[in-house]
Parts: C-alpha cells; sequence; structure tokens
C-alpha cells in the first residue's frame, strides 16, 4: 500500500521551488530529500544494530557505541550525491541500505544488464550511462556486472525440463569467437533447441557452442537433455545437421526425426534464377503438399521432369534428404502446420543476430553465452503459443496414444 503524504507537508517541501532543476535538477530538492531520507534510514539501522537511541545512556551490556559518521558518494538515476554514514567503534555495522563497498542505487546494476542485452558493447555502456545519468563507470565494473549473468546462465542450463515434447526443433546460427588456446576468431556454431511444450507453449531447451558438429556432439547434447529430465521427444526437427539423426535415435529411439522443409524449400531456391524462382516454388509445394509419400515422390519425379535439366541439383538433394522428408506425410494437416512452419526458430534467430550484429567477434565463448542467453531470455517472455495448438494436440493424443497425454487445462 502507497503511504499517503500530507498535503501541507508537500506544500511546506516546495518553498523555493520556482523552475523545473530547482526540483529535479542537481541539488535540488528531490536529490536532497533522497539523500535526508537515507541518512534517517542509516542512522535508524545503526540504531536497530546497537540497541539504543542517540543520546541516551547505552545499556552496560552493549560496549560499542557510535563513532561518528564517514562520507561516501553514491551514484544513481538523478546523478551522484553525498552522504554521510554512520559507524560503530568496532566495526560490526553493516548497512542494509547501501552495503560496504556499494556505491550505486536506483537499479543501475539492471540497466547495465539491460543494456548489454541489447548488443551495446562496454564502450557505449560506460558512454551512455555518463551521457544519460552523468555517471562515470569503469569497463571492469561493467564486466563484473555482466559476468553475474553467468551463474544465471548456469543454473538455467542445467535446470529440470518436461519429460516429454510433442516437438523440439534443432537449428543453428554462426558466430565469430576468439579460440581460448589459439586466439585466432573463428566461426562456431551455436547450436539451439527450441522445445513445444505439451501446453503449446515454446521453450529454448539449452544452447551449446562448439567448432565442429557430428554424432559424438550430438550424442553428449541428447544425453544432456536426457539428464535433465526429458524421456521422451515425440519429433525432432533438424535441418541437415551432421551426425544428428544417429545421436537423437541412439538416445531416443522411438523419436521421428523430420527434415525441416522450410529450409529445404529455401535451400532448393538458391540453385535457380530469381524469375523462375516462383514457379519452382510452386512445383516444389506439390512435392510438399501431397497426401501420401507415394504421391510426394510422383511429385518429386514429375518437378525434375520438368526442371532437372536446368536445375539438376534441387531434387537432388531433395531425394538425398528423403529418408528424412516422408515422415512429415503420416502427419495430419494440423500437426503438419506445426512442424512445418519454422517461425519460431527463425523469430528467435533475429532476436540473436540483432544483439550480436555489433560485435565484430566475442572475446570468449563465455561472453557469447552471455549475451545469447540475455536475447533468449528477453524474447520468451514476449513468445506466443503455438496458433491452432488445440487441434494439433489431439492429433498428437491419437497417433502417439501411449506416449503422449496432453496437459488437462
Amino acid at each position: 500500500m502507497t503511504k499517503k503524504i500530507d498535503d501541507d507537508l508537500i506544500d511546506e517541501l516546495l518553498k523555493g521551488c520556482e523552475r523545473p532543476e530547482d526540483l529535479l535538477g542537481d541539488g535540488g530538492l528531490m536529490q536532497g530529500l533522497k539523500r535526508a531520507l537515507m541518512q534517517r534510514m542509516l542512522g535508524a539501522e545503526l540504531t536497530d544494530h546497537l540497541g539504543y537511541e542517540p543520546g541516551e545512556t547505552p545499556p552496560p551490556v552493549q560496549p560499542n557505541r557510535r563513532n561518528g559518521t564517514g562520507r561516501k558518494t553514491v551514484k544513481g538515476e538523478a546523478g551522484a550525491f553525498e552522504i554521510d554514514v554512520p559507524r560503530d567503534r568496532d566495526g560490526s555495522f553493516e548497512p542494509r541500505l547501501i552495503g560496504k563497498g556499494q556505491t550505486r542505487i536506483d537499479g543501475l546494476d539492471d540497466k547495465i544488464v539491460a543494456m548489454y542485452a541489447r548488443g551495446m558493447s562496454v564502450r557505449d555502456i560506460r558512454s551512455h550511462l555518463e551521457d544519460l545519468y552523468g555517471i562515470e563507470v569503469s569497463p571492469d565494473l561493467i564486466s563484473r556486472v555482466t559476468d553475474a549473468v553467468l551463474d544465471e546462465v548456469k543454473e538455467w542450463r542445467s535446470r529440470a525440463l518436461d519429460a516429454v515434447y510433442p516437438v523440439v526443433i534443432f537449428d543453428a546460427l554462426r558466430v565469430k569467437i576468439r579460440d581460448k588456446d589459439s586466439r585466432i576468431v573463428k566461426n562456431k556454431a551455436v547450436y539451439l533447441a527450441l522445445g513445444i511444450t505439451s501446453e503449446g507453449t515454446r521453450e529454448v531447451l539449452g544452447l551449446w557452442i562448439a567448432e565442429n558438429e557430428g554424432a559424438k556432439f550430438w550424442l553428449g547434447v541428447m544425453n544432456e537433455l536426457r539428464n535433465r529430465g526429458v524421456q521422451d521427444i515425440l519429433i525432432a526437427v533438424v535441418d541437415g545437421l551432421k551426425g544428428f539423426p544417429e545421436a537423437i535415435t541412439a538416445a531416443f529411439p522411438d523419436t521421428t526425426v523430420q527434415t525441416c522443409i522450410v529450409h529445404l524449400v529455401r535451400h532448393s531456391l538458391n540453385f535457380c534464377s530469381w524469375k523462375d524462382r516462383k514457379a519452382v516454388a510452386a512445383g516444389l509445394r506439390e512435392v510438399y503438399g501431397a497426401d501420401t509419400a507415394e504421391t510426394a515422390w510422383d511429385a518429386l519425379e514429375a518437378f525434375d521432369e520438368e526442371w532437372g535439366r536446368q536445375y539438376p541439383s534441387i531434387a537432388q538433394a531433395w531425394r538425398r534428404a528423403w529418408q528424412e522428408v516422408i515422415p512429415f506425410f503420416a502427419f495430419s494437416p494440423e500437426i503438419r502446420r506445426v512442424i512445418y512452419t519454422t517461425n519460431a526458430i527463425e523469430s528467435l534467430n533475429r532476436v540473436i543476430r540483432k544483439a550480436i550484429k555489433t560485435r565484430g567477434s566475442f572475446p570468449s565463448e563465455e561472453a557469447a553465452e552471455k549475451l545469447i542467453y540475455l536475447a533468449i531470455r528477453g524474447h520468451e517472455k514476449t513468445s506466443r503459443n503455438v496458433r491452432g495448438w488445440l487441434t494439433a494436440v489431439n492429433q498428437f493424443a491419437i497417433m502417439f496414444e501411449d506416449r503422449f497425454t496432453p496437459m488437462k487445462g
């Protein structure tokens, strides 16, 4: 409950405030009031610590005494100002309002983290804080504040997961990171696992940074998911990740591995000229829009007859991926829409790329991890449930009746 302040007290305080800066400026009423309130609260804390009021005779059992004050400069949204922090003789008093060593108030740490999450560099953050708040902070301070995010990342990466995920989409994006051994900047892959829960919410299950992928790497990822509580994945959607199908079937033998249709279509369109793209896309739609795997194969053969001489690589790419394409045709239209669209993972990737685009490279994997994690955290706060999930989830319950039970609302 907000405490009501007497109007007469407000009128008394505002006497002499004729200009905005008299109220809000450096040395104005608000700054003075904040200083006075803080010192009053610090005094109350010391009284509670010592057990007697100022001016009273200390109890005989209390050898500790007040010992004057120490001047301290604190920095906040309204600028920097000095306060007198009360002290005791034996140095056991540790104020909670402004802790020992603390010089910042008004959630400055949160502001630093928020700016870092938007992709601002340490230099940009320093400049922004100085221009906007008149606060000078060191690069080391900013690094310490943002490094605190690593503890949150560690906790997030080890959190317990659901037992069953109807759909998990695996994807990768490339980031430049300085190798800690060679000190050479290398292109490393950030692998993401985006799960769709039984309730239809999107949840990033984890992120992994690696220079090379393969069955061994992906088996480690799958075992990590199992150790965190995942017992089953109904459908894993993946786009050409090396060694992935073998690893996921080793850890989750009943999982259906489905290639990402959208990525396959886009890969195909890279082979054709701009003027033919619309027609080629329409031909491929006949393939992935077929009712069955058999009619889809016939449509692919027809597509190759029409376009194969001009663009032979397209049908070849579909044939190479066919074993991971054909599971798609066993699903109902409702489930197809869920696993066909890549809007969720692409939206997430856009947010991450926006955060990292100002960085030429990262000095370490940890630096990349904390920024990407903050981008994920911000994205998940605004992420919506999968459209049409109620219809799809009923189809999941029929198709995977012995493995999946919808959550009751």
